[in-house]
């Protein structure tokens, strides 16, 4: 098993203490553009808000190709101040409060950042407390969680609170952890991948004599709300072919497992995948001797299917690194990252 390089790591671990709620990415973006900036000949941020590389073949032959990885993690967005200094919160991105937990939270205030506590109350209480009757009926939402900030209202509209202020997991809840042969950590969902997408941009340069095509790589803003970002990028940057780079669910029902072969998925509730772009990246994974895992992921969605159900690309595919835990404490194989990598660079190559 070939396992992540100390560099990678270090990295990966940059990336997963860098706050990145949709639309208000620029922590990572900050961290992607120093790792990309010597392994592209030209990088930019456009008026998405991506970060976009650019490495050119030496004699291109075939149209360029776009390799996209999302920047923005799950966070919560506040919804309304309480008299009493909690916040009311909502998802942005996600699903429910089970994600995070009771947990340290970050408030990104226009004037500083402020630290909480995302908190159900105390759990030793009946149902004479309406909150808790509610959460023995429906389970735990939004509507039963607050951010205890122990500040007054009226210290948080001073720093900068109010609706649409972001929050998101705290710092000292973002470590990376060593679990067997297992790598642990919120947000591999998609730092895990930027960091794979970093490697493999490090193995086009070593072989870029065998290059027939520009890549494009990018780090894209607003997946987990709109795609907003990755849909700019494939309406302005140039080529037929995008790949999105993802996390992908270990299930019974998809047949997937929690070990280093990535995941191909032929379709998801956002649209069905291309079947010509799906056979290169199959044939670039037999060539690299990775079987892959092949799976349907119905409850599932990406850059990529957001992008081809929008007619913004005619050809797209998603490869994933299988994940355990998907949007909460997520887990991946310590030879997931190398493995992908390898595949992707040999997709990429054409």
């Amino acid at each position: 098993m070939q396992s992540l390089a100390e560099p990678d790591r270090a990295l990966l671990k940059e990336l997963l203490l860098a706050r990145g709620p949709s639309g208000d990415e620029k922590e990572v973006r900050a961290v992607c553009q120093k790792a990309l900036e010597p392994l592209v000949d030209e990088s930019w941020s456009d008026a998405a808000g991506n970060l976009v590389g650019l490495v050119r073949a030496e004699n291109a032959t075939r149209p360029p190709i776009m390799a996209v990885a999302h920047m923005d993690e799950i966070a919560m967005i506040v919804k309304r101040l309480l008299p009493d200094g909690r916040l009311r919160v909502t998802n942005l991105g996600g699903d429910r409060p089970m994600s995070f937990g009771q947990c340290a939270v970050d408030i990104l205030a226009d004037d500083e950042h402020l630290t909480g506590v995302l908190s159900l109350g105390s759990l030793h209480r009946t149902n004479d407390s309406p909150e808790m009757a509610e959460i023995r009926r429906s389970g735990v939402d939004w509507e039963v969680v607050s951010v205890i900030t122990g500040r007054s209202r009226e210290a948080l509209e001073k720093a900068g609170v109010h609706p649409g202020t972001r929050v998101v997991l705290s710092c000292v809840e973002r470590q990376l952890i060593d679990v067997g042969d297992l790598l642990g950590a919120h947000f591999m969902d998609d730092r895990a991948l930027i960091v794979a997408g970093v490697v493999s941009l490090r193995q086009l340069l070593e072989r870029r004599g065998e290059m027939t095509r520009d890549v494009y790589f990018v780090c894209s803003t607003k997946e987990e709300v709109t795609n907003g970002g990755a849909k700019f990028a494939a309406r302005t940057l140039p080529g037929d072919q995008m790949i999105a780079l993802e996390v992908g669910p270990v299930a019974h029902e998809y047949d997937t497992v929690l070990d280093e072969r990535p995941i191909l998925s032929f379709g998801d509730q956002k649209g069905i995948y291309s079947p010509e772009l799906i056979d290169d990246i199959r044939a670039a994974a037999k060539a690299e001797d990775v079987t892959p895992q092949l799976a349907l992921l119905e409850e599932f969605a990406s850059d990529a299917s957001a992008t081809i159900s929008s007619g913004l690309k005619p050809q797209t595919a998603v490869l994933c690194i299988p994940t355990q835990n998907t949007h909460g404490f997520e887990l991946i194989h310590k030879g997931a990252i190398p493995t992908y990598a390898r595949v992707l660079t040999r997709a990429l190559l054409g």
